[in-house]
Order: C-alpha cells, then sequence, then structure tokens
C-alpha cells in the first residue's frame, strides 16, 4: 500500500541519517586526534629547541631551525639561521636556564604559530649575569616530518 511505502522510506531516511551523523562524528574524532597529535609534536620541537639553546650544538640548533630563520630579537634586531646559531654557539647570546610558560600553540596545515612568556637567565660574553622576560611567537613549518622554526619575534614583557 501507498502508506507503507512511504513508511520503508521514512525508515531508509532516519537510517542514512544516522549513518550520516555516525561518519561526521568519527571524521571529527580522527580529526582531532590528528590534531592532538601535531600539537604534541609542536611541543616536543619547541622544548628541543630550549634544550638547543641551552646547551647549543650546531646539530641540535640545526635538527629544530629553517635555513630561512628571520629571529626577531626584542630590541629590533634581526637574525638569519647562521647569526643566531653563530651567537649561541660563540656565546654572544648565553642561556644559563630557559623558562616558558602560558604557551598556545595553533595549527594551520603544516604551519604552527607558538605563542609564550619566556623567562631566562643569561650570561652573555662580556656583560653581567642578567634576567630577561618576553612575550615570544614563533612560526613553526613542517619540514618532511620534523617541525622546524621558521620566525621567532619577541617583544619585552
Amino acid at each position: 500500500s501507498r502508506i507503507g511505502g512511504m513508511v520503508n522510506q521514512v525508515i531508509k531516511m532516519k537510517i542514512r541519517f544516522k549513518y550520516s551523523i555516525a561518519i561526521v562524528c568519527l571524521l571529527s574524532v580522527s580529526s582531532i586526534a590528528a590534531q592532538s597529535k601535531e600539537i604534541k609534536q609542536v611541543e616536543a620541537a619547541v622544548e628541543g629547541l630550549r634544550q638547543a639553546m641551552i646547551h647549543p650544538t650546531t646539530a641540535s640548533l640545526d635538527q629544530y631551525v629553517m635555513d630561512e630563520l628571520s629571529y626577531g630579537h626584542s630590541g629590533g634586531k634581526i637574525e638569519d639561521k647562521e647569526t643566531f646559531e653563530a651567537n649561541l654557539l660563540n656565546g654572544n647570546s648565553d642561556f644559563l636556564d630557559i623558562s616558558l610558560s602560558n604557551q598556545t600553540i595553533k595549527i594551520y596545515k603544516k604551519t604552527a604559530i607558538v605563542r609564550h612568556n619566556l623567562f631566562a637567565k643569561t650570561h652573555d660574553k662580556g656583560k653581567e649575569e642578567g634576567e630577561v622576560k618576553l612575550h615570544i611567537m614563533t612560526v613553526w613549518v613542517k619540514d618532511k616530518k620534523q617541525w622546524k622554526m621558521i620566525a621567532r619575534q619577541a617583544i619585552k614583557h
């Protein structure tokens, strides 16, 4: 009968709707899981660079910094990768300790924007020991399977 056919159509539509909702939920969960995995990888890269800046070697710095680096200091000075690494390796920039707080990470495909507060104890070549408090924004790109910093800008806290 005609009513029976309409009932069957309504039942089929409800089933399709439930499957559609289930698929959307599964895709959302897998997308959130992938985003969470990427955030953990960026956090690990930020931590790796923090350690590399305290105990610098060319190999450890290269692991976390892109060749095209633009490294902006709070006073306006901008360094390329070569200068950034050289200053850490020769002691012109000497970090005794670096603490990061209030970190946020936003990921857009293969780019991440990281913001945090930095507190560091320093002993730069030719200077007394000192402390620095900065607000930092860094930009990271995924280079093959490794997140690397391509840009950094600091302002005084």
